[in-house]
């Protein structure tokens, strides 16, 4: 899909074609579309078409007559019936007079722009756009560190009898989003350092204080994300340490029992071997079975109250 926009009096505008300041917002493009912005705008199709790979990584790119920016997002997927986050590829192509913005999907990063909700948002502003763009992605990577982390707080207050392997299975899936969070973080901030070098594009003062307030968010959102990442590793223990214990608590019980019954085990097993009456005590005693049961009761008794004395039950 294929939508032209362009800012008038700071208000955007959809456009029905290409021209100057317009912004080329491209949602999970075909290869023919992709061909069509490419001869419109004289660009490599592949330059085009680059952030539809999910393996692409994040850098920048100088071309004749172009610039080429890929950075990555987060996006949620639905990953074993439930949402999970992920990162995706974003493509920005700057050319002399136009902006293009490629990406498998509609993100939140550029719904923002299209509600109006960025201040001093304009398309003819190509590399104050590009900054303003970097910035929603560093807030919306911090949004989602902070569900995150609400997510883990929520497991964590399950800590106790509630707790059962799925929870270290879906802190497992945290820890592994954090680790791509990480990696597209620091990816991106590699190409933002790159930006502060670049001379292609006129920059205003007020752009060169943006870019700096993207590094400065770009970087607290790594910190967060590391800080997460060893708080979830710490969570994961706990719980590992509480199922193992529950586990050791289980077989202690089952031990207890098992040397509890042991007990009457041995003496019906005496008293049913087959030999001579005389030899058997109480064999010949009248209410003999009785007593033998109520010796075997008190032995048990004895022997759970010593465990517990000793703190074994």
């Amino acid at each position: 899909m294929i939508k032209y926009f362009r800012t008038d009096d700071k208000k955007l505008h959809e456009e029905t074609d290409v021209q100057n300041g317009v912004w080329i917002q491209m949602i999970n493009p075909s290869v023919a579309e992709g061909k069509q912005i490419a001869e419109m705008l004289d660009v490599d199709i592949e330059d085009v078409l680059a952030a539809l790979d999910e393996e692409e990584s994040s850098r920048i790119e100088l071309e004749d007559g172009y610039t080429l920016i890929l950075v990555d997002i987060p996006s949620i997927e639905i990953r074993h019936e439930k949402e999970s986050y992920t990162t995706i590829p974003l493509g920005i192509i700057l050319t002399a007079d136009e902006i293009v913005t490629v990406c498998t999907e509609d993100t939140p990063v550029l719904q923002a722009f299209l509600n109006n909700r960025v201040r001093e948002f304009s398309t003819k502003k190509k590399l104050r756009f590009v900054y303003q763009i970097l910035y929603r992605i560093a807030v919306l990577y911090q949004s989602d560190l902070r569900i995150i982390d609400k997510m883990r707080t929520e497991i964590e207050e399950r800590v106790g009898d509630d707790t059962e392997e799925v929870d270290l299975i879906a802190l497992h899936e945290l820890e592994s989003t954090l680790v791509y969070f990480a990696t597209s973080l620091r990816a991106n901030g590699v190409v933002l350092d790159r930006l502060t070098r670049y001379k292609r594009l006129e920059q205003y003062p007020e752009d060169k204080e943006l870019l700096g307030d993207v590094i400065v968010e770009n970087k607290q959102a790594i910190e967060m994300t590391v800080i997460y990442r060893d708080i979830i590793n710490g969570t994961r223990e706990l719980l590992s340490s509480v199922i193992d214990n529950r586990m050791n608590n289980i077989m202690k019980s089952l031990t207890v029992i098992t040397l509890i019954m042991a007990i009457p085990t041995v003496i019906s097993g005496i008293y049913g071997m087959n030999v001579s009456s005389e030899w058997v005590p109480l064999a010949n005693t009248a209410h003999g079975f009785a007593i033998v049961c109520g010796i075997m009761v008190v032995i048990c008794v004895v022997i759970l109250l010593w465990l517990r004395k000793k703190r074994i039950l």
